[in-house]
C-alpha cells in the first residue's frame, strides 16, 4: 500500500492498482490538498507498466465523493480562486488521462466533482445506494471538472444539459437507464464488483488495453476516416509487439498467455 498525502492511498491486486479517496470525515470533498495527491498518485500509476487496469474507490461509507470542498472554497480571495484552478483540473485531468482502463466504484454520493471523477473513469459500477448529478449551477458556478463535456459524451447533447441545467440528483435505478453508470449492484458490492471487472480487463494483454483506450479516447468525435486512421496507428502500434506474438502462440498452443507488457 502506498499513501499519497493524507487523504489518497493506492493499494495493488495483482496486476489491478486501486485508487481510494481516503478522507471520509469530509465524504471525500476535493480539497487543495486532496487534489494534490489525486494528481500525483495519477502520476505514479501512469508509469507503472505492470498495472493494467485501476480502481477508484472510496473509503467512506456515505459518499464516493461529495465534489469541491466548499468549506474551503468559501474561504479564498479571487486570487487564491484563481491559482486553486490549475491544482483542481491536475486532478480531474489525471485521472482522466491514465493510460489503462479506470473502473469507478460508486456508492452514496458522487455529486459535482464527485461525479466528475466517475466521469472521467472508463467505466462506473455503482451500488443501489448511488446518488449521482452535477448540482454546480445551483450554487453559481458550473461543473468545472470536464463534466460539460464528458457527460453528453455518454448521454447525449440534449440529456446532459437537462441534467446540468436542472441540478437535479438522480437515483441509481435511473441512472442506469440514462446511461450515467453503467452497472448497478446490491448495497455495499460495488467495489468488489469493480475489483472484478478490473481484474477480467487486467487479464488481457496490457499493450492491447492501452492500445485500444487510447483508440477509443482519441477516436471519438472524429469523422469516420479520421477516426479509422486513429485506430489505425494504435494497431501499428501493438501489431508487432511482444505481447501480439505472445496471444497469437497461446491461442494456437491452448493455453494461457503470459504477456511480456511490451
Amino acid at each position: 500500500m502506498s499513501r499519497f498525502g493524507e487523504f489518497v492511498l493506492v493499494r495493488r491486486h495483482g496486476f489491478v492498482a486501486e485508487l481510494v479517496l481516503d478522507r471520509p470525515k469530509a465524504m471525500n470533498a476535493v480539497s487543495s490538498a486532496m487534489a494534490v495527491s489525486v494528481a500525483e498518485a495519477c502520476r505514479a500509476l501512469g508509469g507503472e507498466r505492470d498495472v493494467r487496469a485501476v480502481v477508484l474507490s472510496s473509503s467512506s461509507d456515505r459518499a464516493f465523493c461529495v465534489g469541491a470542498d466548499l468549506k474551503e472554497r468559501n474561504s479564498f480571495s479571487d486570487a487564491e480562486l484563481v491559482r486553486q484552478r490549475p491544482v483542481t483540473r491536475a486532478a480531474y485531468g489525471g485521472v482522466l488521462e491514465l493510460p489503462m482502463p479506470v473502473v469507478a466504484a460508486v456508492h452514496g454520493f458522487a455529486l459535482g466533482g464527485g461525479f466528475e471523477l466517475a466521469l472521467a473513469c472508463d467505466l462506473i459500477v455503482a451500488d443501489e445506494t448511488a446518488v449521482v448529478g452535477l448540482p454546480e449551477v445551483s450554487v453559481g458556478v458550473i461543473p468545472g471538472g470536464g463534466g460539460t463535456q464528458l457527460l453528453p459524451r455518454r448521454v447525449g447533447a440534449a440529456r446532459a444539459a437537462e441534467l446540468i441545467f436542472s441540478a437535479r440528483r438522480v437515483e441509481a435505478r435511473e441512472a442506469l437507464e440514462l446511461g450515467l453508470v453503467d452497472q448497478v449492484v446490491g448495497a455495499g458490492d460495488d467495489r468488489e464488483a469493480a475489483l472484478e471487472l478490473a481484474g477480467r480487463i487486467a487479464g488481457n494483454s496490457p499493450v492491447g488495453l492501452r492500445a485500444a483506450k487510447r483508440a477509443l479516447r482519441v477516436g471519438y468525435g472524429l469523422d469516420l476516416q479520421a477516426g479509422l486512421e486513429v485506430e489505425d496507428a494504435a494497431w501499428r502500434s501493438v501489431a508487432f509487439s511482444g505481447d501480439r506474438a505472445e496471444g497469437v502462440a497461446a491461442f494456437n498452443e491452448k493455453r494461457a498467455p503470459q504477456w511480456p507488457g511490451e
